[in-house]
């Protein structure tokens, strides 16, 4: 499973402009829902926080991976976001989240669903990597970054 197989170009935000980590969920899903289709952000919205609840999803180095699962969903879905300034997302090492992967897969698919987020968690391994997204000028440049990076791995 690649990662560009579950997040298209349209699916980049590359100026979140959120300010908080609800903000930052509530963008990202409406992201999913406008890009998609057949998605209630509101709702998408509602398992995301569930799912912070049990701990942030934020992983450190600037990076948070807001996951979860909905019912009737075709196929696993994603959205790239990038905040410049990064906000508070509770994450492990305490410092502000710039990068973020929203991750949604179907209810049934557990195993897909761990294969894509560690297929996420291996691609934003290299700190480089992350360096360019941060400099990145457009969400063209966004896709083609991960694009590039995950025929690396």
């Amino acid at each position: 499973m690649r990662v560009v197989d579950f997040l298209r170009p349209e699916a980049i935000v590359p100026s979140l402009r959120a300010t908080n980590k609800r903000e930052v969920l509530r963008e990202l899903a409406a992201r999913l829902a406008e890009v998609y289709g057949g998605v209630d952000p509101e709702r998408l919205l509602r398992v995301l926080e569930e799912r912070e609840r049990l701990g942030s999803t934020a992983i450190g180095d600037g990076i948070a991976i807001p996951h979860g699962k909905l019912p009737d969903l075709e196929g696993v879905r994603g959205v790239f976001g990038r905040h410049l300034q990064g906000v508070d997302f509770e994450s492990l090492d305490e410092k502000p989240t710039r990068l973020f992967f929203l991750l949604v897969a179907p209810e049934d698919s557990a195993g897909m669903h761990l294969k894509a987020l560690a297929r996420i968690s291996r691609l934003f391994k290299d700190a480089e990597f992350r360096a360019r997204l941060l400099e990145a000028e457009n969400a063209e440049a966004l896709y083609e970054l991960i694009r590039a990076q995950e025929e690396k791995l």
